[in-house]
């Protein structure tokens, strides 16, 4: 089995830094598992057009999902198949650890709400 050197800690960030947005992470699950155009992925994310056209710019400048044109058309999927395995890794870990991401007072959902004001 052959492995990569280790990314340098700054990479790794910015790849969590980019898979942190909720609607580039949307985005990314819209397509995990299908080819969608952007209006396809409006409809499965509830973004607006032009907020999922500039996070799949994103995605795509980043290298993390592919477009293609067809007429008037783009459709945009994941790029690598390696994509889908940190999405479903992510998920396996969530099923494990999910309540005290969610309740962590510094990164969780309800970071703030709990506190007095």
């Amino acid at each position: 089995m052959v492995t990569s050197p280790p990314a340098p800690p700054a990479l790794l960030a910015a790849l969590f830094h980019g898979l942190a947005d909720p609607a580039r992470l949307s985005c990314l699950l819209a397509v995990r598992d299908d080819t969608r155009t952007v209006g396809e992925i409006v409809a499965v994310t509830g973004l607006s057009q032009p907020n999922a056209s500039k996070h799949l710019a994103c995605l795509r400048d980043c290298g993390l999902v592919r477009a293609e044109r067809s007429g008037r058309f783009v459709s945009y999927s994941l790029s690598d198949a390696a994509v889908a395995e940190v999405l479903d890794a992510a998920e396996d870990l969530l099923a494990r650890v999910g309540p005290a991401v969610d309740a962590c007072p510094t990164y969780g959902r309800r970071r703030g709400s709990d506190r007095a004001s």
